[in-house]
């Protein structure tokens, strides 16, 4: 019995002695945590005071840096070279791009306001095709720009689904630009022809623009046709004031106060302008909404929109007349196709002078360098008689032909 009562005493003085000891170990958990907070308190200022003084040298090392009396080149913030006049006047290698219409459209509207340029510059042709796809005359083509490289520019447009399989060898090789589905008479095909002018603004030498279709041939060589364009005082659009359905018939009144009756013109889709008026065709946006939404089968967009703007605001730089001959007297909507039976010697000869025109306000002998509708049968007939009949050997230094007839 004394034993357990010893046991038990033994029991309750160990018990007993234990709750001092409880309190040394929280005593010290709390010590530790204290000082943890302090360490990362410590590190959070050292940490804030490297960062503060971190950015005050780069700022004084960036002042230092840019801070030459006399620069002598300018940095790319791009890709670190050097910028050069080049840059900005180098045509691009290939026509292809990741531009909207808005963005393409408003990186075209930006032209030089200095008059003249700090470089040689050699004003080219821009050729644009508006075709739905593959381009039959092609090998045509080819033979008329032979041996022009530097004067001239190609740039195709063609539903968005084509791809074309020209080789490296050929003059359209990567010459497609993006492009959207075209539908005939509205003003999807006023946007294609805007799309083609303004990628072909993009390379500063352009100087004059010519709108062609798949079925377009030349009817004359490529020396004589750059002599032709370049020394006319014109741009060569129609626009005539024409009474009936045709004409003034297709006008809506909700087209004005921007365009009214009396400002109403019609001309031939297929046109050749300058770089003046191109530029003032892919930066409208006050004429473009309207015929957008009120310039609707049986108003034809292609016949409407360049001619009645550029009349109201540069009448007097057009001549009212297309240099593109096409045959409407079979009547309908669309003009005469010919094909493989229709072309002869005599029947290519008469096209340029079908009609009396005048050039630089005199009679002239020329009035059509291009023409259209053909088949892709006419192809074989064409290049057999093109070196006779179009003279497609011709070049601008031997070329220097007179079209007047005085």
């Amino acid at each position: 019995m004394k034993v357990m009562v010893m046991e038990m005493e033994e029991g309750v003085k160990e018990n007993g002695a234990s709750p001092p000891k409880s309190r040394v170990t929280n005593q010290s958990r709390a010590l530790l945590s204290m000082r943890l907070l302090q360490i990362l308190l410590l590190f959070l200022v050292l940490t804030l005071g490297i960062s503060v003084v971190s950015i005050h040298m780069i700022k004084f090392l960036k002042i230092q840096r840019l801070d030459p009396v006399a620069p002598i080149t300018l940095l790319s913030t791009y890709n670190h070279e050097t910028v050069t006049l080049d840059s900005f006047i180098r045509p691009p290698l290939n026509v292809w791009h990741t531009m909207n219409d808005s963005e393409l459209l408003w990186r075209a509207s930006i032209e030089p306001q200095r008059n003249g340029y700090p470089f040689k510059r050699v004003p080219k042709l821009a050729f644009m095709f508006l075709a739905k796809g593959p381009l039959p005359f092609a090998p045509l083509w080819e033979k008329f720009f032979k041996g022009q490289e530097g004067f001239y520019s190609i740039y195709v447009h063609s539903l968005p689904s084509y791809k074309s399989d020209f080789s490296r060898s050929s003059v359209f090789y990567r010459r497609y630009i993006p492009s959207q589905a075209v539908a005939w008479g509205e003003m999807s095909m006023g946007e294609a022809e805007r799309r083609l002018l303004a990628n072909a603004l993009l390379d500063i030498s352009n100087e004059w623009f010519v709108l062609l279709s798949e079925s377009c041939i030349p009817l004359r060589g490529f020396g004589f046709i750059y002599s032709y364009v370049s020394e006319s005082r014109y741009s060569f659009m129609g626009a005539a004031d024409e009474e009936g359905p045709d004409g003034r018939g297709r006008y809506r009144t909700e087209m004005e106060p921007e365009v009214t009756l009396s400002q109403w013109r019609k001309g031939s889709q297929w046109f050749e302008i300058n770089r003046k008026l191109a530029v003032e065709i892919v930066q409208d946006t006050t004429y473009y909404p309207k015929f957008k939404e009120f310039c609707r089968p049986p108003c034809y967009v292609d016949e409407h929109y360049f001619p009645t703007m550029l009349s109201m605001k540069h009448r007097l730089l057009l001549a009212n007349r297309t240099l593109t001959w096409t045959d409407w007297s079979r009547g309908g909507a669309h003009p005469a196709t010919f094909s493989k039976a229709d072309i002869t010697e005599s029947f290519l000869k008469k096209l340029p002078g079908a009609k009396s025109c005048l050039y630089n306000d005199q009679q002239s002998q020329i009035c059509y360098l291009f023409a259209r509708k053909f088949a892709p049968s006419a192809l074989e007939p064409l290049l057999q008689l093109a070196p006779k009949i179009l003279e497609l050997v011709s070049n601008i230094s031997s070329t220097r032909h007179s079209w007047f007839l005085f």
